[in-house]
């Protein structure tokens, strides 16, 4: 008997070691994993896929008379966590100033290691291995941004301090300086009679485009300070402009100063960053891009992105000039359009000898499947899904039309497809829900409690975009909105452009194709819980910052285990933060930046 004590003892001794044990390896677990400076990074940034399952739904029945503390929580959840975090100014490359840094297109080191850059690879991507944690510094002066719509017609010189484009186009009136203000009267290379004149006369010349009726989505192709794209938006139409970070200093930075919707990227070796299929119209006024090159990739990725029945508007010297080098280049087009089966709408030349042609894309396969002629482009392989347009190559084949496919309709008119979506993606039920959703969140909290003073934003980001829920309900406010789509997430880029908003495709664990300080507001719902899984909280956070413009906000949605982490970083640096009803964050940037005099 008594043996038989003792080795029950001993089990049990043995039982509680195991359990001890157990729970210690747990607790090392779970402190991990609330850690946000823990760097797991568990799959490659490059190979990642859309996830088939929708965001995380939206919870609209949320008091509206909670104080920003998080009021209701229970006693120990309120408590802060609180980091210490060491901060430094950026350090970057020869050449280049911290005050513009972008740290995926300023990668030094790995620009110089190109093999090539006949076909623009300096211009594009070349991210560092790891993401930085450095501040970057603001202008020596910066100071509160021009408000909305004045901002249109001028900005503070002492925020863009870029003096270079203003001798280079001095005789375009693209910009110019006037005391301590950057002008910029809407001319440009294309537009001598002024930009509203060149738009007149593309509706003139091309009564069908209806601007801000049918045509709604613009892509402007090398696009300047965005003089086309600003002018625009008076008719209602929204238009991405984008241009790579180069000789044109500052360009895209002048755009998103002035409120209008720019970003940095190229056409190069890689596909651009949208969906197929995806805006009304695509423009290039004297955009310097050898559309013929490399098979005609270039012009083939435009044709990716167009709608089918989207018109291509190109003025440049070889439209409507008569000597070699240009009528080469004219042939050379005349070959590549007729390949693509794109039609020649209109070709006209204004009393100033300014020409434009405007091309339609086919809205169905016929002309390809018949074509005849040889040396033709050939149609692309048909796949069971669509290859992300993330670092993808540029391709050689024309991708054909989903004639099946609800996404392949002309939307309703403007401002009708803002909430009526044809879509083999979403029922009209889920659609709908959603937006309601959304437009309680809205109206009820953000618009009201959370103190953001919405009067002096502009530019705002979404930075998961879902459906562009977010962006629709603000459609009344004199705001734009970047809708990000995360890439391991659902693919909901072409509902946001078929309703009629802008977007691209995107992965927060690396740097934004943006200049710093270009956004006023940055907004994320239920991002961080899938993205840490990936990468480090405390990097996108930095990124955040630097896309932020001093005075102005963050606002995030999420549970409050995951708000107490973001708290953390941001008080780090400096901002000030309220949580709402234990769901939301705002957090305020201020003027903040490490003492440069105090570093080793």
């Amino acid at each position: 008997m008594a043996t038989l004590l003792t080795l029950l003892s001993e089990k049990k001794r043995s039982l509680i070691s195991v359990f001890l044990f157990a729970s210690f390896l747990a607790l090392l677990f779970f402190s991990d994993s609330l850690n946000p400076f823990s760097s797991s990074v568990s799959a490659p940034r490059k190979n990642l896929s859309f996830n088939s399952s929708s965001p995380p739904p939206v919870q609209a029945q949320i008091p509206s008379d909670q104080p920003l503390d998080g009021g209701g929580a229970e006693e120990g959840e309120n408590r802060d966590e609180v980091f210490s975090l060491e901060w430094e100014i950026c350090a970057v490359g020869k050449g280049l100033q911290a005050a513009d840094y972008i740290p995926c297109l300023d990668n030094v080191k790995a620009i110089k290691a190109l093999k090539s850059r006949k076909r623009m690879e300096h211009r594009e991507r070349h991210c560092p291995s790891s993401s930085p944690r450095c501040l970057v510094p603001f202008p020596k002066g910066y100071r509160e941004p021009v408000p909305w719509p004045q901002s249109r017609d001028m900005i503070w010189y002492s925020n863009v301090p870029h003096p270079k484009l203003v001798e280079y186009k001095k005789d375009q009136n693209w910009v110019r300086k006037s005391g301590d203000y950057l002008i910029f009267p809407g001319g440009g290379t294309q537009f001598k009679e002024g930009i509203s004149n060149y738009i007149n006369f593309i509706q003139q010349i091309h009564p069908s485009i209806k601007w801000g009726i049918k045509t709604r989505t613009v892509l402007d192709v090398g696009c300047g300070v965005a003089t086309f794209g600003g002018a625009l938006m008076q008719k209602d139409v929204i238009t991405m402009s984008f241009a790579p970070k180069d000789e044109h200093e500052a360009q895209i930075q002048f755009a998103l100063e002035r409120g209008i919707p720019a970003l940095l990227s190229v056409i190069g070796t890689t596909e651009l960053a949208f969906p197929d299929n995806s805006f009304d119209m695509v423009h290039c006024a004297r955009c310097r891009v050898h559309w013929d090159a490399d098979g005609g990739q270039p012009l083939l990725e435009l044709n990716r992105v167009l709608r089918p029945g989207g018109v291509f508007v190109w003025s440049a010297t070889p439209v409507y000039r008569k000597n070699e080098k240009d009528q080469s280049i004219w042939n050379s087009m005349v070959a590549l359009t007729e390949s693509l089966c794109w039609k020649t709408v209109v070709k006209s030349t204004k009393s100033n000898g300014i020409g434009v042609v405007i091309y339609q894309k086919p809205t169905s396969n016929n002309c390809y499947i018949y074509r005849k002629a040889p040396g033709l482009l050939p149609l692309c392989e048909k796949r069971d899904s669509p290859i992300l347009p993330w670092y993808s190559p540029l391709e050689t084949c024309i991708k054909q039309i989903n004639e099946n496919s609800k996404d392949s309709d002309w939307p309703v008119s403007w401002p009708e497809r803002l909430y009526k979506v044809k879509s083999s993606f979403i029922s009209e039920e889920k659609f709908n829900e959603d937006g309601n959703s959304w437009k309680e969140i809205v109206n009820d909290i953000y618009l009201r409690n959370l103190g953001i003073n919405w009067s002096s934003i502009r530019n705002v980001m979404d930075m998961n975009a879902g459906f562009g829920a977010f962006a629709a309900a603000l459609n009344d406010m004199p705001i734009w909105v970047m809708n990000v789509v995360q890439l391991n997430q659902m693919d909901t880029l072409p509902i946001i452009y078929n309703r009629g908003l802008l977007g691209v495709y995107h992965d927060w664990c690396e740097s934004f194709n943006t200049y710093p300080r270009t956004y006023d507001l940055i907004h994320s719902s239920f991002l961080f819980q899938n993205l840490t899984s990936r990468c480090d909280m405390v990097e996108v956070v930095v990124e955040m910052d630097r896309i932020l413009r001093p005075g102005k906000w963050v606002l995030v949605q999420d549970e409050l285990i995951i708000l107490k982490k973001v708290k953390g970083i941001l008080v780090s640096l400096h901002y000030e933060i309220n949580i709402f009803n234990q769901r939301f964050l705002v957090g305020k940037k201020g003027f903040w930046r490490p003492d440069i005099t105090k570093r080793n």
